[in-house]
């Protein structure tokens, strides 16, 4: 079963699990590889945080949701892109690499906060800084200016969600161990193990399918 309504029960339930308030996670809907007009029949239901990964498909869609949408990139982000990405977002999910953080901070005004992408298993084909980076790449972009205001992480893929919960604690670990007052944001959990993440301390959601179905490009 999926659509919009069906999650947030799941995650208020999720919530009272975990004895945390409901206002403390946020639910980015993720809307990359789906049309418009279903964006926009999610978007008439009440949300306004959007996540995409593709900088032409964000721009496509930019200008035909609605004014007050929030949206936030999530995906691997080339250097040629930030210009089309950086303007349009709030919050840049896959901060993996410096010289995406230098390329973050080249334009007019402030730039958006963005999140490091940590690399929790051995997946050759994951993005972001290994655990033991993250401290030195905190320090990096500091120096620079990028504000930075949490971590996230994909774990390997997993047969049932529980077995996710390691790596979503690891993060949660991570960040504590940075100790750093603005690092307040874990985005942690997707579609099949999101409850699992609530329930590990995350502050945001990255949930496609179980809201729109599956997807079509």
């Amino acid at each position: 079963m999926t659509g919009l309504g069906e999650v947030e029960q799941r995650i208020s339930d999720a919530c009272v699990r975990a004895g945390r308030p409901r206002d403390r996670v946020q639910l980015v809907a993720v809307s990359k590889g789906h049309p418009v007009e279903a964006v926009r029949a999610i978007y008439h239901q009440g949300q306004r945080a959007f996540g995409e990964s593709r900088a032409q498909e964000l721009s496509g869609k930019y200008d035909l949701i609605g004014p007050d949408v929030d949206w936030h990139f999530i995906g691997p982000l080339q250097r040629n892109k930030v210009r089309q990405v950086r303007p349009a977002v709030s919050l840049l999910h896959s901060l993996d690499r410096l010289e995406l953080a230098h390329a973050w901070m080249k334009g007019p005004g402030q730039a958006p906060p963005v999140l490091l992408q940590i690399k929790l298993g051995a997946e050759a084909t994951k993005h972001g800084f290994e655990v033991g980076e993250a401290e030195q790449a905190l320090g990096v972009c500091e120096s620079l200016g990028v504000r930075v205001r949490g971590l996230m992480a994909i774990p390997p893929p997993a047969t049932v969600p529980d077995e996710a919960r390691r790596w979503f604690e690891t993060l949660r670990e991570l960040r504590d161990q940075l100790d750093r007052p603005d690092l307040v944001e874990l985005s942690m959990g997707m579609s099949q193990d999101f409850e699992v993440a609530i329930e590990e301390g995350a502050t945001i959601i990255r949930v496609g399918s179980a809201i729109f179905g599956a997807r079509t490009t």
